[in-house]
């Protein structure tokens, strides 16, 4: 049993879980000046708590993915963990402040009845809501592009290497998926005018959307493609023209199967084109990091992958609970007048 190449591959399951569970709730925070607006008074504040009411029993526990992720990846693989923190040091401590400020404007944003504090707190849920998808892209852009490695696996660039064309716009088309995921699940999650106005914003961002991901994933196959990379290339294509075209009839489900889909199959393109490396180099006296020479012993990871089965079908048990549980739509009509807490 090749232990190693199981867990390469169950990290980038984890990475996938993230962007496509955490996505939705980005996009929904990131729309809120969009689709929570309203001249009548009160209302824009009541379709903005609708919108929040749909991704509120889910936002902390899709967190939770990407926790796992880095966890698995410092368990299995130390010295992918190091250097790649190493070298993402201040992208990652902007991704957390950005996603602490968020996560303190789900939580604070209806602690007080006051017009300027819910919408100071709507900033942080606006601006968490775009950076963090945008830091996450660039960074795993960054990992298939390459790093200047040396022979030590200590990464010799600094932050404007990082901030590269195809980086950024692998974080733009993470952040352009995470709105079209988000205005999706929104149509999916919601009656009424929030509904027909998420539907319609879908297309609008969509089509951008995909064709970011064509000259994105296009670039990915002509330096380091392989067929199986323009297979899942295609899937993701096809998937999200297809999630466009049930849009816009109205079968919002299918809609958005067709951007989990997407997703899906964006960050397995970025994993199987990154095997048997988990960060190269990009120094001709450099060495790469390979799922062999960074993962921890025999051991290790047969010790994790005990845990693993038994832990695993927990978490997806309770996360598919959940989401049965909260499955109904809502509106307007569901929200109650504010109520000031504490």
């Amino acid at each position: 049993m090749d232990l190693p190449l199981i867990w390469f591959c169950l990290i980038g399951l984890l990475w996938a879980g993230y962007l496509v569970l955490e996505g939705f709730d980005f996009g929904v925070g990131a729309l809120l000046p969009v689709l929570g607006r309203h001249d009548t008074p009160g209302l824009g504040e009541k379709r903005r708590r609708v919108m929040l009411a749909t991704i509120g029993p889910h936002w902390d526990g899709n967190e939770v993915w990407l926790i796992t992720a880095g966890g698995a990846m410092f368990a299995a693989f130390p010295h992918w963990y190091a250097t790649m923190f190493s070298a993402f040091y201040l992208p990652f401590l902007f991704l957390l402040v950005a996603l602490i400020l968020r996560n303190m404007g789900l939580e604070y944003r209806s602690k007080r009845d006051d017009v300027q504090w819910r919408k100071r707190w709507d900033a942080t849920i606006i601006g968490g809501s775009i950076a963090a998808p945008f830091l996450v892209g660039v960074a795993l852009t960054n990992l298939v592009r390459g790093l200047p490695i040396d022979a030590d696996f200590e990464f010799t660039g600094n932050l404007l290497t990082l901030l590269n064309p195809v980086s950024l716009l692998g974080g733009a088309v993470i952040v352009g998926l995470s709105l079209t995921n988000g205005a999706f699940f929104l149509a999916l999650k919601t009656r009424g005018p929030i509904r027909d106005a998420a539907q319609a914003l879908g297309w609008r961002l969509g089509a951008p959307t995909a064709l970011g991901a064509v000259v994105l994933l296009s670039w990915l196959g002509f330096t380091q493609g392989t067929a199986w990379t323009w297979m899942l290339s295609v899937l993701a294509a096809v998937a999200l023209v297809a999630a466009l075209a049930f849009n816009h009839q109205g079968r919002e489900g299918m809609a958005f199967v067709g951007v989990v889909i997407t997703v899906a199959a964006t960050t397995a393109t970025y994993f199987v084109a990154l095997y048997p490396a988990v960060m190269p180099t990009t120094l001709a006296d450099g060495t790469s990091l390979t799922v062999t020479n960074a993962s921890s012993s025999d051991l290790t990871l047969q010790i994790m992958t005990g845990a693993a089965l038994v832990f695993t079908p927990i978490m997806l048990l309770y996360t598919t609970w959940t989401y049965w549980t909260f499955r109904k739509r809502l509106s307007v009509a569901n929200i109650p007048d504010p109520v000031s807490v504490g």
